[in-house]
């Protein structure tokens, strides 16, 4: 629907307060002066440091309805078709006195036909005003609007270099246009001028730093972690059943081909055991498509105060679908959601805010949910049709084993070729690939200790001195392996 025109049919009902909670204030009182003039209505503005002003013409403040109780008084005693904007008056709401006011002027409302709108970040209404009272949300712009913000960011670059043209091309502005998606125009504004006046020019480098920049702006309470760069993921090792299955669902996920019958991936289970690269599949999903990466962290959504912790998830989860595409990473799922008696029922109702939520999302939002323990998922989550696959990431195959080594000893400045690669490869058979850097990390200390490079003895040495956790552990992840034989997918 046009937000203009439910703003239209709001202000011409017989609703005499509505609120609007937004940040975007200008935008709102531009919004409010184009509708208001072809209806021939007076526009008045009232803040706590100018008081009364009229809008629609060029008339004085008037300064001497500065205070909340004086301007509601000349609101309560004029006799006008007018609409009253009150900016950050919320709060002036705990004041009885300023409500029985505004209350007088919603009783007087079918009779001077005045509006007042209560603008603000955010207005809790008093319940004597809630009957009186309407809520009009402003839209976020849409790609039409934004990419008129970054043409005029870019002719306002080319006043200021005469003779020289912003560089792109369709498909980096339209990249771009989606990136700044989900935004309000005063902060895509802000983004895009960054972005064209670094360097004249709108480029594929200037993508992840809006993205970037985009997440800091929306999650600012520190649930959601975001990793951009994970690119070099798409080439680990292993998981090519993973990776398989991603590629065959790529196109369709970033909406480059026609789907017919094909609903948009939702998302995947990982289950596995601990230590066997489930956080690194997580990452490997967001590099094979080259989109971001959040990671939600369920223990800071948890909130001592009744309803704060299904806010928090609520927050989170549109927090994503703002950045869609996306891959939103849950890590040890069953941590947030595992339904008990011991929380007042918080887990049960975050469970219940995750479904309806899976069960409704339209954005390509990507779920990656990892899990150690499936015995206290729930069994409404793991259902047939919440995911649509769970994978079983297990100890990593020879070859895998010989790709951890590779890696781990590349980034640490160690040349694989001068080591017997498939020697360690045998001694580390039941060793997870944290469990393999470890043994690495260990041996370079102790080579460190005597005075010596690191050798091929040293490694054999820390591999031969660790009991892995399939040892350690072996009946819990025996029935673990057994369980997922014949229930998910093999990973590799």
């Amino acid at each position: 629907m046009d937000p203009q025109r439910d703003l239209e049919l709001l202000l011409t009902s017989h609703i005499p307060i509505i609120i609007i909670e937004t940040h975007e204030e200008r935008r709102v009182m531009k919004m409010l002066s184009r509708m208001l003039v072809k209806q021939a209505r007076p526009l008045f503005q009232w803040t706590i440091t100018e008081g009364l002003a009229r809008i629609d013409i060029q008339l004085g403040t008037q300064r001497h309805n500065s205070e909340p109780d004086q301007v509601l008084r000349h609101i309560k005693s004029a006799e006008i078709n007018a609409v009253y904007v009150l900016a950050d008056f919320h709060p002036y709401l705990d004041t009885p006195m300023h409500v029985r006011l505004l209350k007088d002027i919603a009783l007087d409302a079918p009779i001077t036909d005045s509006h007042i709108i209560l603008m603000s970040h955010g207005v809790e209404v008093p319940d004597e005003l809630q009957k009186f009272s309407a809520r009009f949300v402003l839209a976020l712009p849409d790609k039409k609007e934004l990419e008129k913000l970054v043409r005029d960011t870019a002719d306002e670059w080319l006043l200021k270099h005469p003779g020289k043209q912003v560089q792109t091309d369709r498909k980096t502005l339209d990249a771009l246009i989606n990136n700044l998606s989900g935004l309000s125009l005063r902060d895509a504004r802000r983004l895009a001028r960054n972005a064209i006046f670094d360097d004249g020019a709108i480029t594929q480098s200037d993508l992840p730093k809006v993205m970037k920049a985009k997440y800091d702006l929306l999650n600012t309470d520190g649930v959601l972690a975001f990793e951009y760069d994970t690119a070099d993921f798409s080439d680990v090792g292993g998981l090519s059943r993973l990776k398989a299955w991603l590629e065959q669902r790529r196109a369709v996920f970033h909406g480059e081909l026609p789907r017919p019958g094909m609903d948009i991936p939702k998302g995947i289970l990982l289950l596995g055991v601990q230590g066997c690269g489930k956080s690194l599949a997580a990452k490997a999903v967001a590099g094979i498509w080259n989109v971001p990466l959040l990671r939600l962290d369920f223990g800071a959504l948890y909130n001592k105060y009744h309803g704060e912790s299904e806010r928090n998830l609520r927050e989170a989860l549109k927090t994503a679908e703002i950045m869609a595409p996306c891959v939103l990473w849950m890590d040890e799922i069953e941590k947030g959601i595992a339904v008990g008696d011991n929380d007042g029922g918080t887990s049960r109702r975050m469970l219940a805010t995750l479904l309806t939520w899976m069960a409704e999302k339209k954005s390509p939002v990507f779920i990656v949910a990892t899990a150690n323990d499936i015995e206290r998922l729930p069994p409404e989550l793991v259902r047939k049709g919440r995911f649509d696959e769970i994978f079983f990431v297990d100890l990593p195959t020879t070859e895998a084993r010989q790709t951890i080594f590779t890696v781990h000893m590349k980034r640490r400045g160690i040349t694989p070729e001068e080591f017997d690669l498939p020697l360690l490869v045998s001694q580390s058979e039941g060793f997870s690939g944290a469990e393999i850097e470890q043994a690495i990390v260990a041996a370079l200390y102790a080579a460190h200790a005597q005075a010596q490079t690191l050798r091929n003895q040293h490694l054999l040495d820390e591999l031969q001195q660790t009991r892995p956790l399939s040892v350690v552990m072996a009946e819990p992840i025996a029935r673990l392996r057994s369980w997922a034989a014949d229930r998910t997918v093999a990973s590799d």
